[in-house]
């Protein structure tokens, strides 16, 4: 069966007619599901949320424990029915590598497969499982980087670049701009994997997300809160953890001697750098650059692609000349990466 026959997109999000529900819904809805947990695909108010036991767990420290009308946790590859039992829609849930958590969503109707990605990416990441390529008919991919201009360097090598900087500018409190949910935990990793083993400081927006994480077995190390430094000229020649949007606030005037770097995947343009006054741009980004995007979907090799935001003229594009079919749903509201 065609799936734009019983899939569409609607104000909402995503909707399966046949399972009644909305996966990675914008609004309110009776039954949504989670992919993962960025404010711009889980939000609360849902009647009822199906998703991950992470991510139900990071929903919560985010929204409240009521925060939707009920629960359902599902373990990856466990299988779930939806919608009548007449006429049912299996789900699945498999591993993204996006964030602790994330999800790809595979839904099955009378013979087709389609498998929502949500975000995604195909660097290592200790925090969370590695994405699963999964057979389909219909592949429904995220497009943020989806430009030949974005190839994103490892993790260790970025990395590698902060802590030169600590050693050239021991003087200056390194301010890194990180996103509170997934990012930033991913950074003290791969701080941590390659020998920084002094206190990491945080801003306070940063605290719920990193114990929520070490409760769910992930060690990140000594953490402090910048708001329990007394001295904060103490602060110089180490690292400061803190949203993108501290960077230039009046909380960050209170450091001494401030180099501003920011991680995330957009510092690769020099302009969006500038425009933050980011001295010391680090790539790193939580989702597949151009050729990961290219090489993923050959993986999977699906019959049809669908393509739900972000760059997605350029990859319709590439993929039409490869000979696939594909289509962009145009899809408003998912910025991950941009805001959380």
């Amino acid at each position: 069966m065609d799936a734009s026959q019983w899939l569409h997109k609607q104000p909402q999000g995503l909707y399966c007619e046949p399972a009644d529900c909305y996966i990675d819904p914008l609004h309110p809805v009776e039954h949504a599901l989670i992919t993962h947990a960025h404010a711009d695909h889980a939000i609360g108010g849902h009647q009822s949320v199906t998703a991950t036991s992470s991510t139900l767990a990071i929903m919560q420290t985010r929204y409240g424990e009521d925060m939707a009308g009920s629960t359902q946790a599902v373990n990856y590859h466990e299988q779930i029915t939806l919608g009548s039992l007449n006429d049912p829609v299996t789900c699945v849930f498999y591993p993204a590598g996006h964030i602790l958590g994330s999800a790809q969503i595979l839904l099955c109707y009378r013979g087709t497969r389609v498998v929502i990605s949500g975000d995604y990416k195909r660097q290592s990441d200790p925090t969370c499982l590695p994405f699963k390529p999964v057979p389909c008919d219909v592949f429904i991919t995220e497009a943020t980087f989806a430009l030949p201009v974005f190839k994103h360097p490892s993790i260790e090598q970025e990395m590698a670049k902060l802590l030169d900087s600590l050693a050239v500018f021991p003087e200056r409190c390194h301010l890194v701009g990180v996103y509170a949910l997934g990012k930033c935990q991913r950074v003290i990793l791969a701080l941590r994997a390659i020998g920084y083993t002094s206190p990491i400081y945080l801003h306070g927006a940063q605290r719920k997300l990193c114990d929520l994480y070490e409760r769910q077995g992930i060690e990140l190390g000594e953490l402090i809160d910048v708001a329990e430094v007394s001295d904060k000229q103490s602060l110089a020649g180490n690292i400061v953890l803190a949203p993108p949007s501290a960077l230039s606030d009046r909380w960050s005037r209170t450091l001494p001697n401030v180099r501003r770097a920011m991680a995330s995947g957009w510092m690769q343009i020099r302009a969006r750098a500038k425009q933050r006054q980011v001295e010391l741009p680090l790539v790193v980004s939580d989702h597949c650059d151009w050729q990961a995007l290219l090489d993923t979907i050959e993986e999977v090799n699906p019959n049809e692609v669908w393509i739900t935001h972000g760059r997605e003229d350029a990859l319709l594009h590439a993929l039409t000349q490869q000979g696939r079919t594909a289509q962009a749903l145009s899809m408003v509201g998912y910025e991950s990466d941009t805001q959380d």
